[in-house]
């Protein structure tokens, strides 16, 4: 039902877990894929070489490249790619991210500036330079990638969780700020099964999340990659500013 045959979407932090998956449910969807990766070059060669078995007739070829959402020059260059191989951007899906343990009274400069570079810094840097090009496209989105953790906190991740926090605020700033031509609007996703959650995630940690989650199960990636392509696709036509929580019941936040 959802067709994107034409679109042209950037994923960052695309060789991987949700941003993986993104990529190969795009692609599905008739969508182009920019793969935007940092340190994981095999795993982003991986997922090109899925997407084009899924898609190998597109009049434009799927992309990854290799970029620091958090070097200006860099994020630059990108968009500059972007234009020059694709002419345009229909969509912007905003997911690399880190998740880094960091207690408030151990508190790392480091790690605190890293997460808020990579979570905060990041995405508003790919937003800048993708509005002009959104702005040319018939139907420009941005989404998100923000977390349970932005909306009620996450003892001992507090960076984590402001940096997700300031994501749902960017996305409703954003998307009255951009309309009419672009909708903004974000996924906060609770716990999933990827390379990050995998050590949160195993023995007694698995159990915890479960007992608190109504539809008893885990997300997978796939699972939150559906959200994301329905507020991409038409169906989300006159939706804007919106959260959309993908976390099994596990919080209640309209």
């Amino acid at each position: 039902m959802i067709d994107l045959a034409g679109y042209r979407v950037l994923v960052t932090g695309g060789s991987r877990g949700i941003g993986a998956a993104c990529c190969r449910l795009f692609a599905k969807a008739g969508a182009t894929v920019m793969v935007q990766y940092l340190a994981s070059g095999a795993r982003a060669k991986q997922v090109l070489d899925e997407i084009e078995r899924i898609s190998s007739q597109l009049h434009r070829p799927h992309r990854k490249v290799h970029c620091d959402v958090t070097d200006h020059d860099q994020i630059e260059e990108l968009f500059a790619f972007v234009r020059r191989e694709w002419g345009g951007l229909d969509g912007l899906v905003n997911n690399a991210g880190v998740w880094i343990h960091d207690p408030l009274v151990d508190l790392d400069k480091t790690k605190l500036e890293a997460t808020l570079a990579v979570n905060v810094v990041g995405p508003f840097l790919c937003a800048r330079q993708a509005v002009p090009l959104l702005r040319e496209s018939h139907d420009g989105s941005i989404i998100n990638i923000s977390s349970t953790a932005g909306q009620r906190g996450e003892a001992f991740y507090s960076p984590y969780a402001a940096s997700k926090g300031a994501m749902i605020s960017a996305t409703k700033s954003w998307s009255t700020e951009l309309a009419p031509q672009i909708r903004v609007n974000a996924v906060a996703p609770g716990w999933v099964d990827t390379d990050m959650t995998a050590e949160a995630l195993s023995g007694e940690g698995r159990a915890k999340a479960l007992a608190a989650i109504p539809l008893q199960r885990i997300a997978t990636a796939e699972d939150i990659a559906g959200a994301v392509l329905f507020l991409a696709s038409p169906l989300a036509r006159h939706i804007t500013g919106e959260i959309l929580n993908v976390n099994g019941g596990s919080v209640l936040i309209g």
